[in-house]
């Protein structure tokens, strides 16, 4: 089996190419897996097929148990469960369209949005209290949304004062040299 590291391999598929993703751990492993169900199949012993795979004969006697009472099935990847998500769609949908109003709408002073401001919200809209990795992981990874830093400028900034200042003073200063 080989790994692919860097870029993808690419494949000739009729008159073009195209790249194939590598693999994924996972997906290694549950290929491994039915490589050796296919291999105890063919009546190998379950040490050969441990060689022939690169696993030790112990993963391959619990393979062939969970094959024997499952079928080849048993042995595909299951997908891991975790902890329900704190908030619905639905509900993810009310917090994004909340949050596009901006800040100031919802009575702060400024229209930026802080993970403390944006936690404010979802309690308001959802009455659900989340830390703020739930908050920062809810604006991540499921509004794919991504940190925008302000541009700053100061108040008291004189446009005009900048551009006489680079246009008479800067190259005072530069002749100096």
């Amino acid at each position: 089996m080989c790994e692919h590291r860097g870029m993808p391999p690419k494949v000739e598929s009729g008159n073009h190419e195209e790249a194939v993703p590598p693999l994924t751990r996972p997906q290694l492993a549950e290929a491994r897996r039915m490589r050796a169900a296919e291999l105890l199949r063919q009546g190998r012993s379950q040490a050969e097929v441990a060689r022939m795979v690169g696993v030790s004969a112990e993963s391959v006697r619990r393979w062939k148990r969970r094959m024997e009472a499952g079928g080849v099935a048993a042995l595909r990847r299951r997908p891991a469960t975790g902890r329900p998500a704190k908030l619905d769609d639905v509900q993810v949908e009310k917090v994004r369209v909340a949050l596009e109003q901006g800040a100031q709408a919802h009575g702060f002073d400024a229209d930026l949005w802080t993970l403390e401001r944006v936690g404010q919200v979802v309690e308001r809209v959802c009455g659900v209290r989340l830390s703020r990795a739930s908050v920062w992981r809810l604006l991540t990874a499921r509004l794919g949304w991504s940190l925008q830093r302000p541009q700053r400028k100061a108040v008291e900034r004189d446009e005009a004062e900048i551009a006489r200042w680079v246009a008479h003073e800067w190259p005072r200063i530069t002749r100096g040299r």
